[in-house]
């Protein structure tokens, strides 16, 4: 298979099997996707942990010298405040409950009637700037291209889930809500085609841009997935939390050693 066959293929699975799965969880009952969505949660945290740390900064640094090693470490750092940033505008942001904070159905329904849009918007950004990633993995090595779409799908079933329940409680039907999902996932491969057809010539910038997916999976993980852990804080759920932190990093680490050993 080509390049750019790996790159729309992976794009594809990433974004719109990420939206299929998060509808077909959403027909469970209540009850179970209660106790499931965590669990999902904490294996999301490790799978992006583990592709930042195990895959995309090792790449990133590889074969840099002292000025590049402090320049892409300050990629990482500059793409941790953008994400803040991006977060703060309501642009980008993962909610991985039915009901939370930032992303309250109720609150929508009071005070924002575009909700539905606006989280449409959002999510076509976050998707558009997964494809670059993902396409950027790729260019680097086809191994790394792999699992950092893995990384990716494992995180984007949580935030679909949660972006569904925002669009439901907004007005949208459940036929609506998952045509328009589908649709805004396609802009994965739309960030993945637009990082094969640029990238390529811009090879001297692929570890910053590997830097910058790190950041934003270590990002997403810490500032948005880990802080919902905390509200269960009993003993038994916290060791479970640490177990499928430990079991999505082990599945990368597998991946990643299998894939590229």
């Amino acid at each position: 298979m080509s390049l750019l066959g790996w790159i729309l293929l992976f794009c594809f699975l990433g974004g719109a099997l990420s939206v299929v799965a998060a509808a077909v969880f959403l027909l469970l009952p209540e009850a179970v996707r209660t106790r499931l969505l965590p669990h999902a949660v904490s294996f999301a945290i490790g799978a992006l942990l583990g592709a930042a740390f195990l895959g995309l900064l090792p790449h990133a640094l590889a074969g840099a010298g002292d000025q590049e090693l402090h320049a892409i470490s300050g990629a990482v750092l500059l793409g941790l405040l953008v994400f803040f940033l991006l977060e703060k505008m309501v642009l980008w942001r993962h909610c991985h409950h039915d009901h939370c904070e930032v992303h309250s159905p109720e609150d929508h329904q009071a005070h924002h009637p575009a909700a539905g849009t606006l989280i449409l918007i959002g999510d076509s950004l976050h998707n558009f700037i997964d494809g670059i990633l993902i396409g950027a993995a790729f260019l680097t090595d086809i191994h790394l291209g792999i699992v950092t779409s893995l990384a990716v799908a494992a995180h984007e079933i949580p935030q679909e889930v949660g972006d569904f329940a925002v669009l439901l409680h907004s007005g949208f039907t459940t036929r609506r809500a998952f045509l328009f999902n589908l649709l805004s996932s396609l802009a994965t491969v739309v960030g993945g085609l637009l990082a094969y057809y640029s990238l390529q010539n811009l090879q001297p910038l692929l570890p910053y841009i590997l830097a910058v997916a790190a950041s934003s999976f270590i990002y997403v993980a810490v500032a948005d997935l880990i802080p919902g852990l905390h509200q269960r804080a009993e003993f038994r759920e916290t060791l479970k939390q640490v177990l499928l932190i430990g079991a999505g990093i082990v599945l990368i680490y597998a991946a990643h050693s299998t894939l590229h050993p």
